[in-house]
């Protein structure tokens, strides 16, 4: 993939948003949370996929869960697979034959894990205007839905 050239009207130091900038704030980030998220014995993939079920409604089908974690964390179905057996495993999550369902000591995790990193992050994006917030939250899923184009074009047909 070849990278387009811009012209910068950015004033001179200020850093242009670019793959390098995106992928240096990502990690940043996820540096922080995985500190937390290691003091109490949970990847970060255990941990956005314990999200994703400790906010829904009530029980989800297990494979439009794997579906959704393959998606965000671009992992293929197997490695979501496994993530989700951890977290049976690990008492986190119960599971019949299609569906899961967050157990007490999962809710409990999720809610110190989330209570720990809501401080750390009001502090990292406190004084951003809210306006910048905005530009940058619709930069950035302009940007994901580029890129996940992209990936769905590379892998071909065989993904569809």
């Amino acid at each position: 993939m070849t990278t387009p050239t811009t012209t910068s009207t950015a004033t001179p130091g200020t850093p242009v948003l670019d793959a390098r900038l995106i992928g240096l704030a990502h990690y940043a980030g996820r540096a922080v949370l995985e500190n937390v998220l290691a003091r109490h014995g949970v990847t970060f993939q255990q941990s956005v996929t314990l999200r994703l079920v400790a906010i829904a409604e009530g029980p989800v089908e297990r494979e439009s869960l794997v579906g959704e974690i393959g998606g965000a964390l671009k992992i293929d179905r197997a490695e979501a697979h496994t993530v989700v057996g951890q977290l049976v495993e690990g008492g986190l999550l119960t599971a019949d034959s299609t569906r899961l369902t967050i157990t007490d000591a999962g809710r409990e995790l999720y809610r110190i894990t989330s209570g720990e990193t809501a401080p750390i992050s009001a502090r990292i994006y406190a004084g951003i205007p809210t306006e910048d917030l905005a530009v940058a939250g619709r930069v950035l899923s302009l940007i994901i839905g580029r890129a996940n184009a992209e990936l769905t074009a590379l892998a071909g047909p065989a993904a569809e």
